[in-house]
C-alpha cells in the first residue's frame, strides 16, 4: 500500500481537517493534499483547511457548520447565530440575511470557507446555546445594523419583554448586553418588576 493510500485511510467522511493536524500521518503532507484535492477526494475550504466530503443521494454534501468552525478555531467554545434568527422573536424583523455570525474567544473578522462566509466576533461572554432571551439582547446590541426601523422594533421589544422570563432576561442583559442594550432594556424590566410588586 502506498503512503498516499495509508494517508487516505486516516480520513473520515464529513470531517474538516487542518493541515497541521494531517501532517502527523505523512512526511509529504503538502504533496498528498495537492494530489487528493486534484483527484476530488478532498476539498480545499481555505488556506490550511480541508474537507473530506460526505456523499448523499443528491451528491456531495457541504461540511456541517459546527464541525467546520470547531476545526477552524481548534476550540468548541463558540456560538453560531445569524441576524435572521431575530425573526423568530416576532418583534417586526422579517429580513433574511445571508450572514452567519460566530461569537468566540479567538478570531475576529470575515472568513470564507468554500462558498460560505462567516463573520467571527471575539466576545468575552456568550451562552453555550441560543435562547429567546439571548436573541432579544443580541438584537438590541445590533439594532443599528438591521434593515428595519429601530423605533418600530423597540416598540415591539417593549411588548415582547412582557411575555418573557424577567429574571432570566435581566441576567442576560447584565451578562451579554452592551451599554445601549442595558440603557434600553433595564428600565423596561424595572417597570415590569414594579408592576408585579404593586
Amino acid at each position: 500500500m502506498s503512503t498516499l493510500e495509508e494517508f487516505k485511510m486516516q480520513l473520515k467522511r464529513g470531517q474538516v481537517y487542518r493541515r497541521d493536524y494531517l501532517s502527523q500521518w505523512t512526511k509529504s503532507v503538502d504533496r498528498h493534499l495537492a494530489t487528493l484535492v486534484e483527484e476530488g477526494v478532498l476539498q480545499k475550504l481555505s488556506q490550511g483547511l480541508y474537507y473530506y466530503p460526505k456523499i448523499s443521494a443528491f451528491g456531495i454534501t457541504p461540511p456541517d457548520e459546527e464541525v467546520l468552525i470547531r476545526s477552524f478555531l481548534k476550540d468548541d467554545r463558540f456560538l453560531l447565530t445569524s441576524p435572521s434568527n431575530y425573526n423568530s422573536l416576532g418583534v417586526g424583523t422579517t429580513q433574511l440575511y445571508n450572514e452567519r455570525v460566530v461569537y468566540n474567544h479567538k478570531r475576529h473578522g470575515e472568513f470564507k470557507f468554500g462558498n460560505r462566509k462567516f463573520c467571527f466576533r471575539i466576545k468575552p461572554h456568550f451562552p453555550s446555546k441560543l435562547s429567546q432571551e439571548f436573541l432579544l439582547v443580541d438584537l438590541v446590541n445590533n439594532l443599528e445594523f438591521l434593515a428595519e426601523d429601530p423605533y418600530e422594533v423597540l416598540k415591539n421589544v417593549a411588548l415582547k419583554v412582557r411575555t418573557m422570563d424577567i429574571k432570566k432576561l435581566k441576567r442576560y442583559v447584565s451578562q451579554y448586553g452592551n451599554v445601549r442594550s442595558k440603557k434600553t432594556l433595564i428600565p423596561m424590566l424595572n417597570d415590569l418588576a414594579e408592576q408585579y410588586v404593586s
